[in-house]
């Protein structure tokens, strides 16, 4: 819910209630009342708290809620979390639905699978290839 983000997005970038409403232009008490709940910011105010933590705010809004975790913060504007997924016996995973839309994914396309030393992330094969032809022509192209 909107008073959950509220709350953690604030604590996370360590403002007091009070620095929050002064940048947007309300009293604090005003502001302890959107994070108790009792009240809600007018949309005008709500798109100026997406602004400040540079999250939507549909993400503001909405909470994500992952079985074993909790309640995770909105992610930053341009970032979405999926959701989880298992791990298969031999090393397959389920792309969620929302995100295979999303992307315009479906069964057959090709996947590239890259990885740094926290996780994996998933490319269009098409994309990557693409993008990889420009590098090497840049390549070729220099004296």
């Amino acid at each position: 819910m909107l008073k959950d983000n509220l709350v953690m997005l604030r604590r996370m970038n360590g403002y007091s209630q009070e620095h929050v409403a002064e940048k947007i232009g309300i009293s604090r008490q005003a502001y302890a009342k959107w994070e108790s709940g009792a009240t809600i910011p007018d949309i005008e105010k709500a798109s100026l708290l997406a602004q400040m933590y540079g999250v939507t705010l549909d993400s503001l809004l909405k909470t994500e809620d992952i079985e074993g975790v909790g309640i995770l913060p909105p992610a930053p504007q341009g970032k979405t979390i999926w959701g989880s997924v298992v791990l298969g016996d031999r090393g397959q995973i389920v792309i969620p639905k929302a995100a295979r839309d999303r992307f315009g994914m479906k069964a057959g396309d090709r996947l590239i699978v890259a990885s740094d030393e926290i996780g994996i992330a998933l490319f269009p094969a098409d994309y990557f290839e693409s993008k990889m032809r420009e590098v090497m022509d840049m390549i070729s192209a220099r004296p």
